[in-house]
């Protein structure tokens, strides 16, 4: 084994195009790439790289889907296989106004963009899967269990690829017998399409300024469960929304959904925006109330649990929507937010993203483009196409939830979108920040949430065992800390160190034992949502990938 401190060098791969994530939108790119390619017969390199162990591996999402990208990019996919087996019949939306009463609202009140005619119910993760196996039979190579952990420049600053991270790294840093250096991968374009809050993307939108003049992006955290139900209570194709209750028990906003899929299962959520103030409130434990609901226990009761887990969502919409071209690469779908708030749906909107990428790439390579350029004509691609019209009209939905709440809030997002149809003469911004949002914990008494019954609610080591998540476990913690003392010291005195209830898998704890007290990191329990990295208001925790192939391992969400 080489000295610790003698660097390797790495080995190298030249491609065409280099794809970071294996999501919706990054592998639309990669389809219509090569789509393109084989139209034009031109020879094309297209790799993706992919963080899990296999692709849709980390993708989790509600998910109702809108067809409209997926019917551009592959006209035939009912022929093809695609797993879209569950049509929408029919929508519900009720204000939960307490634990034991809703009001149903009337069709007619709800704002069109959720209502669900055409839109189908899946498993997104199955969706990625079928979009993989579309790209490599189209000759994408995709490698999974490789994350990119750097980004690569050139002399003039330009990206030019990406490199996977080390392997075999012990938790002290030292070089064990496994030890394989990364690997770098050149490109003459890279696309970034991480999902929501990629680490890289996060680089580039920071050192390229890409939000300059925008309002401030925007957050929630998506908690899901899978259940297998009663036949007699599920109604296949049924989507039933909700606001209010829990969240509003202590001024949060966000919303619920429960979507009746096949085989007498449903997939239920809770999402919290994470603007919310009080300190002592745990998004997990707000989901675990929301099921004790009597319309929603209704559905569950005899059923069982099958999965669990959590991501954020990125959802500051038109407002906040970066510039997505660098010179040499392009930040698409939810790493930049392309989500429609309005209409609780992304994978339409960051899959034509990655579409348009994919188009302006192939039109500047043909043109004998070398690479390491700045694009924006991208943006004007994007301008002309019905991502901007949607997204822009859909600009004040966020907004008005955030500054007038849930009811008055509601109120005006039905009058913007079915009156108006989102041309209203003016702009709702918010610039506020949803890390800066938490009150101090003095100004709040502590929540005291209910004990798990293990049979509609549960704690949360046992939904983590659901995710099938695993890490190796002698490696570096991928969940750094700018200042180590930060925990125990602003963060304890003012909000009680809010990590320990923000986080959904239980990474976090304030441990008290003979020596004191200290701030514990259970890296192995991470499950990739990167709630931490927005919300600590300190902004003290920075998630960067843990070794390849390591985290959740969802089957069917």
């Amino acid at each position: 084994m080489s000295d610790d401190n003698e660097p390797i060098e790495r080995e190298s791969m030249e491609v065409d195009v280099l794809v970071v994530g294996a999501g919706p939108a990054g592998l639309s790119t990669a389809c219509r790439l090569m789509q393109m390619a084989q139209q034009n017969e031109r020879e094309l390199s297209v790799v993706v790289l992919e963080k899990g162990s296999e692709v849709g591996s980390h993708i989790l999402s509600g998910a109702v889907i809108e067809p409209t990208a997926l019917n551009e990019l592959f006209p035939q996919w009912q022929s093809d296989g695609a797993p879209l087996n569950t049509p929408v019949t029919r929508d519900e939306v009720y204000f939960y106004t307490n634990a034991e009463k809703a009001i149903k609202v009337p069709n007619f009140m709800i704002p069109k963009t959720m209502h669900n005619e055409g839109n189908y119910i899946v498993s997104l993760g199955k969706v990625a899967r079928w979009l993989g196996e579309q790209a490599e039979s189209l000759g994408v190579e995709i490698f999974p269990g490789f994350p990119a952990s750097e980004i690569l420049f050139n002399e003039l600053g330009a990206v030019k690829g990406v490199a996977t991270g080390e392997m075999g790294v012990s938790a002290s840093g030292e070089r064990k017998g496994t030890y394989e250096p990364g690997m770098e991968l050149h490109a003459k374009y890279t696309v970034f399409a991480e999902g929501c809050r990629g680490h890289l993307g996060k680089q580039l939108i920071e050192q390229y300024a890409l939000d300059h003049q925008k309002s401030p992006q925007h957050y929630g955290i998506g908690l899901k469960e899978l259940w297998e139900i009663d036949p007699a209570r599920h109604e296949r194709g049924l989507v039933v929304h909700g606001a209010g209750w829990p969240l509003s028990e202590n001024s949060a906003t966000g919303g619920s959904f429960l979507y009746h899929l096949e085989d007498n299962h449903v997939s239920l959520g809770l999402i919290v925006d994470l603007n919310y103030e009080q300190p002592f409130l745990s998004p997990y434990e707000e989901l675990q109330r929301y099921k004790t609901h009597p319309r929603i226990r209704h559905y569950l009761e005899g059923g069982k649990r099958i999965s669990y887990g959590a991501r954020a969502i990125t959802k500051g919409g038109f407002n906040s929507l970066p510039k997505m071209s660098v010179p040499g690469g392009f930040v698409i779908g939810c790493n930049a937010g392309t989500l429609n708030f309005s209409k609780i749906k992304g994978t339409h909107t960051a899959m034509k993203s990655g579409m348009i990428a994919a188009e302006t790439i192939f039109g500047v390579l043909t043109d004998g483009d070398p690479g390491g350029k700045d694009h924006t004509h991208y943006q004007s691609n994007v301008d002309i196409s019905w991502l901007y019209t949607e997204l822009k009209s859909s600009r004040n939905f966020g907004p008005a939830l955030h500054k007038f709440g849930t009811y008055a809030g509601g109120a005006f997002n039905y009058l913007d979108q079915n009156w108006f149809r989102g041309k209203l003469p003016f702009t709702l911004r918010d610039n506020s920040t949803d890390h800066g949002s938490l009150k101090d914990a003095s100004e709040f008494s502590p929540i005291e949430y209910p004990r798990p019954d293990n049979v509609l609610t549960f704690d949360r080591n046992s939904s983590v065992f659901l995710t099938n998540t695993s890490h190796e476990e002698d490696q570096p913690v991928h969940l750094k800390l700018a200042n180590e003392n930060v925990p125990l010291g602003v963060n304890l005195s003012r909000w009680q160190e809010p990590a320990q209830r923000y986080c959904p898998a239980g990474v976090y704890e304030i441990v008290d034992d003979e020596n004191g007290k200290r701030f514990q990191i259970n890296a192995q329990n991470c499950i990739h949502c990167k709630t931490c990295d927005i919300k600590d208001p300190s902004q003290n925790i920075t998630w960067v990938t843990p070794e390849g192939g390591g985290g959740p391992a969802y089957a069917e969400m």
